[in-house]
């Protein structure tokens, strides 16, 4: 069954198909059954019907002849019972009572021409039942009849109940039927066609955009960074979403090609120097040798960083709460500083905020903010956080140090710029800060702050 199931076509097409034409087939069978049933039911009814109208007026003409034998006066009104062999007839059968034995049709219709119809064996039961009886019996030429018969005493008492029967052919039900039958069917095959058509039609209407969806997907492979065109309102939204990802691709492809070729620049010059100082020294000086791996280790850590960021532009899932990734920072500052005795101040951080992505980017940019305040403040680091806006969590970091004059602030946040080189740094933590804010769809700002210093603000997105 597995193997039979795999092997199935996976088609949304063949699927839709067979679904609406299976549905198709079982209404208008159902249909064609109920209408079929119905009209059946009818033609019975109105054929039972004028069997019971002729039985009526066949009791109400019946008399006893001046021989003893009954007569029908006046004639009935239909004329096929004048015609012979006609399909409708009527005869009266003499029943046993007593001594007097029984006498099938002793009185029957012109249209039975010498002819009678064939009844249940006569006996005086027949006259205590009461009702009318229907039955089938055999009539003219071997056609099947459908007789309807009454049992009635004449008003003299000395005369044997007598039993009319009416009967008719049963082609008078079967043709009718036969014909609605064919007439339905050809109707309703119409009319299942006609939905078939509608279905296929809808199904290849209303799939077109999946193909040309598919089509623009195939189309990738050509260099087509996105899906153009508009598309129904259910597929629109998984349009949207695609071109994001491929943009986010193409923006990460874009980001990692960047960072391997400025990685390779920025080795190349650490080993150029190593290279020429080794070719025109014999024992090349341990401070050359020193200064220049630790700035390819710098330069190393750096792209590295950046590239962790790019992989994670896509990984915003988690829910990192701030306050908590903060106090783990501030502990390592306070230990790291601990022979300036600065006061780390975090009474601005409530416990409910939440910072959408990796809780270890949101270290690494705390970590490089606060060491940056760290290292220029004199005594205060504060750090407060709030819900800027709807999704958006805003951090500041403060310090009271001496701050940056206006036209330096953006300055600082460059690769390898460092405002003082007597302080230890690289020059590279606000360079990663900025990136890894920027593939979260943040920013990095820096101002003047309310405590005299730097105020460095992050926007973030707020789980």
């Amino acid at each position: 069954m597995k193997q039979l199931r795999a092997g199935m076509p996976g088609s949304l097409r063949l699927r839709l198909l067979a679904g609406t034409l299976a549905w198709i087939l079982v209404s208008v069978a159902l249909a064609g059954w109920g209408l079929a049933s119905l009209f059946r039911q009818h033609v019975t009814q109105q054929f039972q019907a004028e069997l019971a109208l002729h039985l009526n007026q066949l009791t109400a003409a019946v008399n006893l002849g001046a021989d003893g034998r009954p007569v029908v006066a006046p004639p009935l009104s239909d004329p096929r019972l004048e015609q012979p062999l006609s399909g409708l007839y009527w005869q009266v059968d003499q029943l046993a009572d007593g001594e007097r034995p029984a006498a099938i049709g002793v009185a029957r219709s012109r249209s039975l021409w010498d002819q009678t119809l064939a009844a249940p064996a006569p006996s005086a039961r027949h006259a205590a039942q009461a009702g009318d009886q229907t039955y089938e019996t055999p009539g003219p030429a071997g056609r099947g009849l459908t007789a309807l018969a009454r049992t009635v005493r004449p008003a003299e008492e000395d005369v044997a109940p007598w039993r009319l029967v009416v009967a008719a052919d049963r082609r008078v039900l079967a043709e009718p039927i036969g014909r609605f039958n064919h007439m339905l069917a050809i109707a309703l095959g119409a009319l299942a066609a006609g939905l078939t058509l509608a279905a296929v039609v809808q199904v290849v209407v209303g799939l077109r955009p999946l193909a040309r969806l598919r089509r623009q997907l195939a189309a990738q492979h050509g260099g087509n960074s996105r899906i153009e065109g508009r598309f129904p309102s259910e597929i629109q939204p998984l349009v949207d979403d695609f071109n994001n990802v491929l943009a986010m691709n193409a923006d990460i492809v874009q980001r990692a090609r960047t960072q391997a070729g400025n990685l390779a620049h920025a080795v190349k010059t650490p080993l150029t120097i190593l290279a020429n100082g080794a070719a025109s020294q014999p024992n090349v000086p341990a401070s050359l040798v020193n200064e220049q791996v630790a700035m390819a280790n710098r330069q190393i850590d750096h792209h590295l960083a950046r590239a962790r960021a790019a992989a994670s532009s896509g990984a915003a899932d988690g829910r990192a709460p701030v306050r908590e990734a903060t106090e783990g920072i501030v502990r390592v500052m306070q230990r790291l500083y601990a022979q300036r005795d600065l006061h780390i101040d975090m009474n601005g951080l409530p416990d409910t905020l939440r910072f959408r992505g990796e809780a270890q980017d949101l270290q690494e940019m705390l970590g490089n903010l606060l060491d940056n305040a760290c290292k220029w403040a004199r005594s205060q680091v504060r750090v407060a956080a709030e819900l800027a806006d709807v999704g958006r969590l805003l951090m500041h970091i403060d310090d009271d140090g001496p701050g940056i004059d206006d036209e330096a602030r953006e300055r600082i946040f460059l690769r390898g710029v460092r405002m003082d080189e007597q302080r230890p740094g690289s020059g590279l933590g606000l360079d990663i800060v900025r990136d890894l804010a920027g593939t979260y769809g943040g920013e990095v700002r820096a101002g003047r702050s309310p405590l005299g210093g730097l105020r460095v603000s992050l926007w973030l997105p707020a789980a």
